[in-house]
C-alpha cells in the first residue's frame, strides 16, 4: 500500500512539475496582431522595449481589417494594433465582439490620391473615385472628398455618412476593400486610402490632393489605439506593451520614420 502511495506521489509531482514548466514557458509572452505598415513596424521597435521588462512579443502580421479582430475575440491573440475607435466600436456592434482599447498610439491622415490627375480640380464629371468599403473608413473618406468640393452629403451625416447620403456629386464613388486601394489606383481616376496603406504603397503626404489635417478633430477620433479582449485591461504584460507603445522611443521613430504620414498622440 505504501508503495502504491508513493508512486502516485511521485506521478502526481511530475505531472505538477510539467505543469509549472507549461506555465513558466508561456508567462511573459505577448501575441500581438497588426498590419504591416506601421503598426508591425511600430512593434518591432517596441520588442527591445519590452525585452528588458521580462516580456517577449510574437508578431502576427495580417493584410486586411477584420481577421485580426476575429483572431482577438477567439484567443489567437492577446491583443492587435491596427485600427481607430469608430472602426472597434463599429466591429463590436457588428459582430458582437467585446474587444476594448487600453492605450492610443497613434494618427494616419488618409489622403485622396491619383496617378491620372494632378489636382483635384482636374477630375471630370463622373470620375471614378474609390473609397474604402468599411462603414467607418468610408464615411470618414466621403467627408473628405465633400472638404475637397466633390461630393455633398446630407446636412449634419458626419462621418456617420454613406454613399446613400451622397446628394450631389461631381464623381462616381467605388467601395472597395481598403487594402486594395492602393493597387486600385491603375484603374480609377483616384482613391481615399488609408494612411497605412498609402505608407506600404510608397505614397507620402506630399502626394495627396487633400488629406486630413492632423490639428483636426479627426486625430483624436482616428487616433490608432492597441486593443484587447474586455476582462484583459489590467494584464501586466499588456499594459507594459500600452507603455511602451506611448514611449520616446516609438515617439522619435514614428516622426523620423513616416514624415508626416503617421503622427503620434500621445
Amino acid at each position: 500500500m505504501k508503495k502504491i502511495v508513493v508512486v502516485l506521489a511521485l506521478l502526481l509531482a511530475l505531472v505538477a512539475a510539467g505543469c509549472g514548466e507549461k506555465d513558466a514557458a508561456g508567462d511573459g509572452v505577448l501575441t500581438v496582431g497588426a498590419t504591416e505598415v506601421p503598426h508591425a513596424e511600430i512593434l518591432k521597435v517596441v520588442e527591445p522595449i519590452l525585452e528588458k521588462e521580462g516580456v517577449k512579443l510574437d508578431i502576427k502580421v495580417f493584410s486586411d481589417y477584420t481577421t485580426p479582430n476575429l483572431s482577438l475575440d477567439a484567443g489567437d491573440l492577446d491583443a492587435n494594433f491596427f485600427q481607430h475607435q469608430p472602426y472597434l466600436d463599429d466591429f463590436n456592434e457588428k459582430k458582437g465582439t467585446k474587444l476594448v482599447s487600453i492605450a492610443k498610439i497613434h494618427f494616419e491622415p488618409m489622403g485622396l490620391y491619383s496617378k491620372k490627375v494632378s489636382g483635384i480640380d482636374e477630375f471630370k464629371e463622373g470620375a471614378k473615385i474609390g473609397i474604402p468599403g468599411d462603414a467607418t473608413n468610408g464615411g470618414r473618406a466621403l467627408v473628405l472628398l465633400e472638404k475637397a468640393g466633390l461630393i455633398k452629403l446630407k446636412e449634419g451625416v458626419g462621418i456617420e455618412a454613406t454613399v446613400r447620403d451622397i446628394v450631389d456629386k461631381k464623381v462616381e464613388i467605388i467601395e472597395t476593400e481598403a487594402a486594395q486601394l492602393p493597387r486600385s489606383l491603375e484603374d480609377l481616376d483616384g482613391a481615399v486610402i488609408n494612411g497605412n496603406y498609402a505608407v506600404q504603397a510608397g505614397l507620402t503626404p506630399g502626394d495627396a490632393l487633400a488629406a486630413e489635417d492632423a490639428s483636426s478633430e479627426a486625430a483624436d477620433t482616428y487616433g490608432n489605439i492597441l486593443v484587447v479582449r474586455k476582462g484583459d485591461e489590467n494584464r501586466e504584460e499588456l499594459k507594459k506593451l500600452a507603455k511602451a507603445l506611448q514611449s520616446e522611443e516609438v515617439k522619435e521613430f514614428i516622426k523620423e520614420k513616416y514624415n508626416g504620414a503617421v503622427i503620434p498622440v500621445f
